[in-house]
């Protein structure tokens, strides 16, 4: 695993964000993504521009795709033209974009009609994971044999969509793939090519499958894997997949996540309100919806993509996946970030100039760090301009506001001659971004000008 700028080990860092166990972010290679794609472990950067499908409107796109899904009642919905008694006994499930409904209480089995509306008015009002439950889905209970699970993603590291099957359904595939690596399986998917019956017939035979199970099976995977591309999917999972008695199979749970850029093309006219959920299921504040307008100034590079946060130490940070690592090592020496921002792709000098300007405006923000790791699409000298004028167009002095600049790289020369004309010492290589973070947090109360040490140094 190589280590980012600065000795912190991404694997770390990705596990102490997301409070993982150490082996579940390490493979036998040595690489911690081969879990973050099989467990379909969803980090900050791969959640930004995706919108998820409630389950029964993943359901209805299954069902019309001819996989089996249970007979079930939305309420309150617009046609409520299935009896509860006819679902009895039955399953109530909270509709939220959130996972793990079970654990929090959002999946409850009732036996009559008199409990299941009962169930049903508890949930509808209650907050499930910090999201409000405005719909419950009341499902027949069907009896089966095995549960599996079977998905589709993208596998970052190979750049190509994975099917992903396991025999463990019902349960967490992190826990799956954790603890028994064995019984989750992987299929990396040509998308040069199109997805036929025999390259998952032949997969599935590796795993032992034969007879109707398999043709069954064959079936669905190949139907899953067509709606993965249809409908421009991050994300298309089903578990569990139950298999019955008569070796037929049903989907009794699913989620979808739609890439937010192919909505106006996915063909989701059944589906309400979905331009509005690529917010997710918190509302942007007002300081989050200027910074999205600033990035969709113009196509080129990302620069608005913010998180608001109620401390006093603005960031300008990014390069490679180093954002979370950085926004932690800031958190670590005790700094209170202003809010979690990313950059990259080289965004114009309008971009920058103007989120930097949003950054600084905030009235909280004593202090502006810019932290990136080694960039070679990004100009690092684009990037200062932008930062310098963002701030003077604020009021503000850039040699005062700016306690650390680290942005080794492209245009690295240029950029520091820039810097250097304003009075702000210049970071590259030589400060590891532990060190960056630390300074930043330590000067941040403290007056920085000519005097301080230079090229990033410590005193």
């Amino acid at each position: 695993m190589p280590r980012a700028s600065g000795g912190l080990k991404a694997s770390t860092r990705f596990r102490s964000f997301y409070k993982l166990p150490e082996k579940l972010c390490r493979h036998s290679d040595g690489n911690f993504l081969y879990y973050a794609v099989v467990c379909n472990i969803h980090y900050l950067g791969w959640a930004e521009g995706r919108v998820r499908l409630y389950e029964y409107e993943a359901k209805e796109i299954l069902k019309a795709r001819g996989i089996n899904v249970p007979i079930g009642l939305l309420i309150p919905g617009h046609e409520q033209s299935t009896p509860i008694d006819s679902l009895v006994p039955a399953v109530a499930k909270v509709q939220t974009q959130r996972g793990r409904r079970q654990k929090l209480g959002g999946v409850v089995a009732v036996d009559s009609v008199t409990s299941a509306l009962e169930i049903v008015q508890k949930m509808l009002g209650r907050e499930i994971g910090g999201e409000q439950v405005h719909h419950v889905l009341l499902e027949q209970r069907i009896p089966f044999e095995e549960e599996y699970f079977l998905g589709v993603t993208y596998d970052s590291l190979a750049r190509r969509p994975v099917a992903v099957f396991s025999d463990r359904g019902g349960v967490d595939i992190e826990e799956a793939a954790a603890f028994q690596p064995d019984r989750v399986h992987r299929l990396v998917i040509n998308p040069c090519k199109k997805f036929r019956n025999y390259h998952a017939c032949d997969w599935l035979c590796g795993l032992g499958f034969s007879g109707k199970r398999l043709r069954s099976l064959t079936d669905i995977v190949n139907r899953v894997v067509s709606m993965f591309f249809e409908y421009d999917a991050f994300l298309l999972e089903i578990n569990p997949l139950a298999r019955m008695a008569d070796d037929n199979f049903v989907a009794l749970d699913c989620h979808i996540d739609i890439d937010e850029d192919a909505l106006s093309r996915a063909p989701l006219k059944h589906v309400e309100n979905l331009s509005n959920r690529a917010e997710g299921t918190r509302r942007l504040t007002e300081f989050e919806r200027r910074a999205r307008e600033i990035d969709e100034l113009d196509y080129r590079g990302v620069a608005g993509r913010v998180v608001e946060c109620p401390g006093n130490l603005g960031l300008l940070i990014g390069g490679g996946g180093a954002s979370l690592t950085i926004f932690d090592a800031v958190r670590d020496c005790g700094g209170r970030p202003a809010n979690y921002c990313e950059i990259g792709g080289n965004p114009t000098v309008r971009k920058v100039k103007e989120l930097t300007k949003l950054l600084v405006s905030q009235p909280n923000v004593e202090k502006l760090a810019v932290i990136m790791n080694v960039v070679s699409n990004t100009r690092a000298d684009l990037v200062a301009r932008g930062v310098i004028m963002g701030i003077r167009e604020a009021g503000k002095d850039p040699c005062e506001t700016i306690v650390v600049f680290r942005l080794p790289g492209s245009g690295e020369d240029e950029c520091r001659k820039l810097l250097n004309y304003y009075g702000i010492p210049f970071s590259g290589r030589e400060l590891p971004i532990d060190d960056a973070a630390a300074l930043a947090v330590a000067r941040c109360n403290k007056p920085v000008g000519n005097a301080e040490v230079s090229h990033g140094h410590f005193d």
